[in-house]
């Protein structure tokens, strides 16, 4: 690699916890429940790495005011964490490697469109042997993916360039996003197939993080 690497930088749903089934049912429940005509696949295309507020516009028109978006995401967030909390699981093999990061002395860092309780919710359950060095998240009035904002952010956050950061993520925004950044991306295919996260700056494609430290991929930094 061209740059060294200093920090890693992790979307959380769907790539540091298999979360998309129970956002899917929420979406579900939510847009059954506000009289909203659309599948929840289509509710996951549009919405699925942007910030709270905007996906509510996304689904229920540009003039909604933020207070009352703000109320509608902690409705429908309620509703995934209820579902999640008695399914949690981890994206396979996350905790693990999250650890090897932190022992090689690399940076690890958090950006997500999820808000504050979401990813309390998440850290809470994930249990890691150490808090990440930093965490952005969509309620910080960051724009969310594909924009490069809150990936820009996490790297200011952890005092690395761009170019030394590395992103993982499962979500066509969330690999287009790493890619307005300047930084490489590691497409993990929980989500998604390889075919719709693929791009010149994509350096690994897999199904979860056991894979990864199968191919030694930590090693092949030379962090």
């Amino acid at each position: 690699m061209a740059h060294r690497v200093r920090a890693l930088v992790f979307d959380m749903d769907g790539t540091m916890v298999d979360s998309m089934p129970a956002h899917a049912r929420s979406w579900e429940v939510f847009t059954r429940r506000h009289g909203i005509r659309m599948s929840v696949e289509e509710v996951l295309q549009k919405t699925t790495g942007r910030t709270g507020v905007e996906c509510i516009r996304i689904l229920m028109g540009e003039d909604v005011p933020e207070d009352r978006a703000l109320e509608l995401i902690a409705e429908k967030e309620a509703i995934y964490r209820d579902f999640f909390g008695k399914e949690f699981r981890e994206v396979a093999g996350f905790r693990d490697f999250a650890r090897d990061v932190t022992t090689r002395g690399l940076k690890l860092a958090v950006a997500t469109a999820g808000d504050r309780h979401n990813i309390a919710f998440a850290l809470e359950h994930l249990k890691l042997a150490r808090r990440p060095d930093a965490i952005v998240g969509g309620d910080e009035g960051i724009a969310g993916k594909p924009e490069p904002a809150l990936f820009l952010e996490a790297a200011r956050r952890v005092q690395a360039a761009p170019a030394e950061c590395v992103v993982f993520e499962d979500a066509p925004f969330g690999i287009e996003a790493a890619r307005r950044a300047g930084m490489r991306a590691v497409a993990i295919c929980s989500t998604h197939g390889a075919e719709e996260l693929a791009g010149p700056h994509v350096i690994a494609q897999v199904r979860d993080y056991r894979e990864l430290m199968n191919n030694e991929f930590l090693e092949s930094l030379h962090a």
